[in-house]
């Protein structure tokens, strides 16, 4: 019973850690485009998006995103 709760908890951190690998590279992509696209006001805001998603892509990794959804 105690091991079943042990893998449920390894499930659901390995859930968060390839939720922010796809959330960085959808950042990734949204901050490039809005930097290519937007005004200078906004152009500013796109290189943070970009900043934080390159940390979060970092932190969690660039093919666990990729592996844990099953996007080839």
């Amino acid at each position: 019973m105690i091991l079943n709760f042990f893998d449920a908890i390894a499930e659901g951190w390995e859930f968060i850690i390839a939720l922010g690998s796809m959330m960085g590279f959808l950042g990734l992509v949204v901050g490039i485009l809005g930097w290519m696209f937007l005004g200078q006001f906004q152009r500013h805001k796109m290189i943070g998006v970009i900043v934080v998603s390159m940390i979060l892509l970092g932190v969690c990794g660039t093919y666990t995103g990729l592996k844990y959804f099953h996007i080839y």
